[in-house]
């Protein structure tokens, strides 16, 4: 087994993102896209030469060869349909929706710890921006209160980011409790109108527990944080660097895409497929290692 066969589950904008980002993988290969309906993305994924089907998930597990599925279709979806037939199937599922059944994913912070669980959740995208920045500075100073503010370009918020704004701001103060690691958080969406569109800007401040660190320590880890996202997410990079005023630290930083078939200015949807896809080549990878072929497929 030279690659480990993918399915993305939604073939919209993001699914088909997704697929773009999977065809340039060393070590995925797209086994199918499937939908409901015959859309513009099912026909563009054919014209790629992947297979597709519009029987939706039960096609994906009909497909025996496939280990690994993206969902990107609704959070109702996934819980009532695509988690239970992926699961039910042994199929490890990367979920990129609001649903959030099985832990939170940020690759560059617990990866590692989730690699035998059956459904990941990818948070938000204000969440892979954000959490590890959060992180970064609670390792080395502790986090009392971590908020992030969000800005996307409101061109790069579709109908089902519109529809989720709840949904966001809880998932994304959850992430940056669970995964952050600060004591509380709290999330803000802002969707700006500009023209030209501007890129996605996250600005984070953490109260920190231990200030004595110093601003020197902080900037050190977040520099080791940014530099392990950059590796997946190219357009990743601090616009503004870490600022102390006794006990708060502040960061701003910036989000490009990378222009796969979204806009560049669509950062916010860039990031968390890239984090998908980085999450399932670094378990693509022990599958085709061979230290355990059925890693993530355990039923639970």
């Amino acid at each position: 087994m030279d690659k480990v066969k993918v399915a993305v589950i939604g073939p919209g904008n993001i699914g088909t993102d997704l697929m773009y980002k999977i065809l340039r993988s060393s070590n995925l290969e797209m086994g199918m896209m499937a939908g409901i309906v015959e859309s513009e993305g099912i026909k563009r994924a054919a014209a790629l030469g992947v297979p597709v089907s519009t029987g939706g998930v039960s096609a994906v597990v009909a497909c025996k060869d496939i280990l690994i599925a993206f969902d990107a279709t609704s959070a109702a979806a996934h819980i009532k349909y695509n988690s239970p037939a992926l699961r039910q199937a042994g199929i490890m599922s990367i979920d990129l929706t609001p649903a959030a059944l099985g832990p939170y994913c940020v690759p560059s912070v617990n990866l590692s710890s989730l690699q035998e669980e059956p459904d990941i959740n990818m948070v938000t995208c204000g969440g892979q921006a954000t959490i590890p920045i959060v992180y970064a500075i609670s390792r080395v100073a502790g986090a009392a209160y971590a908020e992030i503010v969000s800005c996307i370009s409101s061109k790069s918020a579709g109908p089902g980011t519109r529809a989720n704004m709840d949904e966001f701001t809880e998932t994304t103060a959850k992430g940056l409790e669970k995964v952050g690691g600060a004591d509380h958080g709290k999330a803000i969406i802002i969707l700006n109108p500009a023209e030209p569109p501007l890129m996605m800007t996250n600005t984070i401040t953490v109260r920190v527990k231990d200030p004595s660190v110093g601003l020197e320590r902080i900037q050190q880890s977040i520099q080791e944080i940014v530099s392990e996202i950059a590796a997946y997410v190219p357009g990743y990079r601090l616009r503004v660097p870490p600022i102390m005023e006794d006990d708060k630290v502040t960061v701003i930083n910036q989000v490009q895409g990378q222009g796969d078939f979204l806009p560049v200015y669509s950062g916010n949807l860039d990031i968390i497929n890239a984090a998908a896809v980085t999450a399932a080549e670094r378990i693509a990878g022990i599958m085709l290692s061979g230290k355990g072929e059925k890693v993530c497929l355990t039923q639970k």
